[in-house]
């Protein structure tokens, strides 16, 4: 009887969880993270409002398991290949100038400024331990940081390049200063502590183990045919890894989080940056059942009254928000190096969002009874403030970027192939640049195609090809390391949307899709095309028959009109239709009531005139928005 109350308190608590985002999504404009929603919640139910949910072991381990499953994503986000890139694309500039070396800079100045108010704040008697506080003030967001600059189209720009990368470098090293703190105050300074490089040798090893054992072939094979239905191989590996992690750190003697934080980054290396499968069924679990019930935990363990009977805790919440924001922003302004001081002040603002990590060094602290329950609610508060202010500001006073009209389609690699795939193109109105010339020595590869002469793993060549505002790119090169090195310059340094290389090797063929290629594998494309022409002909007509007026297309949509509205009530042009929608990771079939959202790849058939009308209405273009 006593097991069945536990599920009339998980009931509520799950019930709060989903209709939290039913209500976020009705504050649109003030753009309420649903995390703040489950925050809020829980201090309506817990001991600060109605007092509805009774403390007991089993929503306390779901909670902590919650938290242990929130930096595990945490992990999953990060990117350490990013720090790579963005150093090689420094390497020309000056070292002030390097962008990893100024978020370098700017972390240590934020630590500096961070530890400087905190140990103010404790000779006024606000805090017991300046240190703990100090690194508190100095977390980041980037699960706030990462959706803003998505959302505003920068991630991908130097500007966006650099603050995601000081928030990962502010995620990873505050989450590892506060382990070895925490570690600390509970043992002292003891040869235990050496433990910690035993945790760090241990995920080296894991990662080259890891990245050794994805390259066989046959165990990718059978870890794609279990990853469906109730086998579900990945993501039983992905939490068995993270539970190994936790428990590793914990027999270390070693903050938990700090585990699970690193089996994430394992997982983030193995499967490459970007969105996966693997990654929305994680996203799924997490963010549809655990996270919530760390959040609503966190708001439901809020003491109202500790805070209001407290004068100092009062004084301290100001002080915090205005700290929050002073050891971000001033520190920012070494951006000023790189980018404008409005882009600096913009970068400093959004930085200063706190979430995830700062309210799980809060509740490990009061733990810990470094702090108090009053300076716990404040810390809250702040977070509360920072992550739903910070965006809007930040949306604010950020210049907005010039959108760069891409369009035209470079070839790289002169042969039959990519002759007729030209003709192709240059009959359908696009505008193709071939880079190199053909044995006659600079004749013109095919008539209408604009002849570049030169190196294609060239910056300078690929420039003056227009690769920094071509909509499309295709490796064809006959040296397989050329066209891996080609792909990468596309996608990481002109960030050019679509890359297509074709090979016949798996091995390149992983490589290529590690930078993002779509890649072609000759062999397999024709073996396809002759299947589609026996099985499915009037399908293949309609793909392959020019004689035709119908053709196949696609079109992202980014017109904010269209976004939430649903597929009947969409007019397309013409005899323009939606075959499909490409979202994330996931096709769908579409249907009169499947609703629309920015960012959707939506699949089209029609005459041409009707894909141009529609395209068009997709992206916005020529439309009053």
């Amino acid at each position: 009887m006593h097991t069945q109350s536990h599920f009339l308190s998980l009931l509520l608590i799950t019930g709060l969880a989903a209709l939290v985002p039913l209500l976020a999504s009705r504050l649109r404009r003030i753009k309420v993270p649903i995390v703040i929603g489950e925050i809020l919640v829980g201090m309506l139910i817990g001991r600060s409002g109605l007092n509805l949910v009774e403390p007991n072991p089993v929503l306390e381990f779901l909670a902590e398991f919650g938290f242990v499953f929130l930096m595990f994503l945490s992990g999953l986000e990060v990117d350490i290949s990013a720090i790579t890139v963005l150093s090689t694309r420094g390497q020309k500039d000056s070292l002030l100038r390097n962008p990893v070396v100024l978020a370098l800079a700017s972390f240590a100045l934020t630590l500096l400024s961070a530890f400087g108010l905190a140990f103010i704040l404790a000779s006024r008697g606000f805090v017991r331990n300046p240190y703990i506080l100090g690194l508190i003030l100095s977390t980041t967001s980037l699960g706030v940081v990462v959706p803003v600059l998505k959302e505003r189209e920068i991630v991908q720009t130097p500007y966006g390049q650099l603050m995601l990368i000081a928030a990962l470098i502010a995620d990873f090293a505050t989450l590892l200063l506060l382990s070895i703190a925490f570690g600390v105050i509970r043992k002292g300074f003891t040869f235990e502590l050496m433990l910690f490089l035993v945790l760090i040798l241990a995920f080296v090893a894991a990662v080259r183990v890891s990245s050794t054992l994805t390259r066989r072939k046959g165990l990718h094979r059978l870890a794609e045919e279990l990853s469906s239905a109730t086998a579900q191989i990945q993501v039983r590996g992905a939490i068995a890894l993270m539970v190994a992690w936790a428990s590793l750190a914990y027999v270390l003697g070693i903050e938990i989080i700090l585990g699970a934080f690193l089996a994430g980054v394992i997982v983030s290396l193995v499967t490459g940056p970007g969105e996966s499968a693997l990654r929305e069924k994680l996203d799924a679990l997490g963010f549809g059942f655990f996270i919530p019930l760390f959040f609503i935990s966190v708001g439901s363990e809020f003491n109202l009254k500790a805070l209001l009977e407290s004068s100092n805790a009062l004084l301290l919440v100001p002080f915090l928000i205005g700290a929050a924001y002073l050891v971000k922003v001033l520190p920012a302004f070494t951006y000023r190096l790189r980018h404008s001081w409005r882009e600096s002040l913009a970068a400093g603002v959004l930085l200063s969002s706190r979430l995830s990590l700062i309210i799980a060094a809060s509740a490990l602290a009061l733990e810990l009874g470094v702090i108090s329950e009053a300076v716990n609610a404040a810390v809250l508060l702040v977070a509360v403030v920072t992550c739903t202010l910070s965006p809007i500001i930040f949306n604010r006073i950020a210049p907005i970027p010039a959108k760069v009209r891409r369009e035209g389609v470079i070839i790289a690699g002169m042969n039959q192939l990519t002759a007729l795939l030209a003709e192709r193109l240059i009959r359908d109105g696009e505008k193709v640049i071939a880079i190199g010339c053909n044995a006659a020595g600079g004749t013109p590869f095919c008539r209408g195609v604009e002849n570049i002469i030169g190196n294609p793993v060239s910056e300078e060549v690929l420039t003056q090809a227009g690769a920094p505002r071509a909509q499309a790119l295709v490796a064809a090169l006959d040296d397989p390391a050329d066209n891996v090195a080609l792909c990468r310059l596309a996608r990481d340094r002109f960030g050019i949307p679509v890359v297509v290389a074709w090979t016949d090797d798996f091995a390149v063929a992983e490589q290529l899709r590690a930078v993002g290629a779509r890649v072609v594998q000759p062999a397999l494309a024709t073996a396809l095309a002759l299947e589609g022409a026996l099985r499915y002909p009037s399908a293949f007509d309609v793909l392959a028959d020019q004689g035709d007026n119908v053709e196949v297309g696609e079109a992202t949509l980014t017109n904010p009109r269209l976004d939430g509205l649903l597929l009947r009530e969409l007019a397309l042009p013409g005899n323009a239709l939606v075959m499909g929608i490409r979202r994330g990771g996931e096709v769908i079939v579409p249907h009169g009531n499947t609703r629309l959202h920015r960012g959707d790849v939506v699949m089209l058939v029609g005459s041409p005139e009707a894909l141009r009308g529609a395209k068009a209405l997709l992206e916005g273009v020529g439309f009053a928005s």
